[in-house]
C-alpha cells in the first residue's frame, strides 16, 4: 500500500462523515498513529484532519444558503449538530452571520470609498467588523457594480475620503507599501472576509513573499509545507477579494509566466515591476490582519 492511500481513505472518511471522528478514530482506520496522520493529512491538504472536515462542512453550508435554503435547514443538511457550532466559526469562515450570507449581505452595513491610483481606480470597503473588499478597476461604476454584485442586499453608503477611519488606513497603507506615498502606513485594520481554514494559510503565506519577489504555486505549497498542494493554493488566490492587501500577484507560473490575476495581467505586470524598481521604504512592514 503507498503512503498516499491511507491519507485519501481519510480523506474520504471524513468527506462522507456527517459528525466528525476523533484523531484516533481516524488513524484506527486508516491504520496509521494519530501523531502521524495529523503530520502528513496536514502536509498533504493543507490542513488538520478536523479544520478539513469543518472547512468542507462550511462549503455544504454556504452553498445550501446561496441556493436559498433557510438557514436552520442548512446547518442540518451540512451535518452540524446545532446552530451554535455554525455561529461558533462563522465570523472567520463567512466574514458575516450565516443569515447575512445568505441574504447576500442582508442586515450588514457597508461604507466604502473610491480613489485613483497608479494602477487604476481603487475602492476600499468596510462592515462594522472590519475590511471586506479592496479591489481594482477602470472606473468607479464598475467598481461599484462590482461591490454590488458581491454583497446585492447590503446597505451601502459611500463616503468621501477622511470621513472613515478604517477605509482611510487601507489607503495609506497601500500607498505606503507600494511607494505612491512616503507617510508612515497605519496599521492594518481587522478583516471580515469569508475564508476556509486553507485560504488563511495560502493568504499568510502570499503576505510573507517580499515586494518584488515571486513564488510560483508549487513553490508557495512547498513553503506551506503542502507540496503536493499546488492546485489548491491556486484556488485560494483565486478567491483573494483583497488587491494589494494579500498580495495575489507576487504568485506566478512555473515557467515564470504571469498567468492570470483577478484585477488585469497588465496591472500585474505593472505592479511587479514598480515593486521591483524600488526598495522598501522604511515604516512599511508586511500585510497584517490576514490570520
Amino acid at each position: 500500500m503507498s503512503a498516499i492511500e491511507p491519507l485519501e481513505q481519510a480523506r474520504r472518511l471524513l468527506d462522507e462523515a456527517d459528525t466528525a471522528p476523533s484523531l484516533d478514530e481516524l488513524a484506527s482506520a486508516v491504520a496509521l498513529s494519530p501523531t502521524h496522520l495529523q503530520r502528513t493529512f496536514r502536509r498533504r491538504f493543507g490542513m488538520s484532519p478536523a479544520e478539513y472536515h469543518r472547512s468542507r462542512r462550511f462549503g455544504q453550508f454556504k452553498a445550501a444558503l446561496r441556493e436559498g435554503a433557510a438557514v436552520t435547514d442548512a446547518v442540518y443538511d451540512a451535518g452540524f449538530g446545532s446552530g451554535s457550532r455554525v455561529y461558533e466559526h462563522s465570523n472567520r469562515l463567512l466574514g458575516m452571520t450565516p443569515a447575512s450570507y445568505r441574504a447576500g449581505g442582508a442586515g450588514a452595513s457597508i461604507r466604502y470609498t473610491t480613489t485613483a491610483t497608479p494602477l487604476g481606480r481603487l475602492l476600499v470597503a468596510t462592515t462594522t467588523r472590519g475590511i471586506c473588499a479592496v479591489t481594482l478597476g477602470e472606473d468607479d461604476p464598475a467598481l461599484e457594480r462590482r461591490l454590488v454584485a458581491e454583497f446585492p442586499h447590503a446597505a451601502r453608503e459611500r463616503v468621501d475620503a477622511g470621513r472613515e477611519e478604517w477605509l482611510d488606513a487601507v489607503i495609506a497603507r497601500i500607498a505606503c507599501e507600494l511607494g505612491w506615498s512616503d507617510k508612515a502606513a497605519p496599521a492594518m485594520p481587522p478583516l471580515d472576509i469569508a475564508a476556509t481554514a486553507f485560504q488563511w494559510r495560502v493568504w499568510n503565506a502570499l503576505s510573507r513573499i517580499p515586494a518584488g519577489e515571486t513564488r510560483s504555486y508549487r513553490a508557495l505549497a512547498e513553503e506551506m509545507g503542502t507540496p503536493k498542494a499546488a492546485r489548491a493554493v491556486g484556488n485560494a488566490c483565486g478567491n483573494n477579494r483583497l488587491a494589494l492587501i494579500v498580495p495575489c500577484h507576487r504568485v506566478v507560473r512555473e515557467d515564470g509566466s504571469l498567468g492570470g490575476w483577478r484585477w488585469g495581467v497588465e496591472r500585474k505586470r505593472e505592479l511587479l515591476a514598480r515593486e521591483r524598481s524600488r526598495a522598501r521604504p522604511v515604516g512599511c512592514s508586511a500585510a497584517k490582519g490576514t490570520g
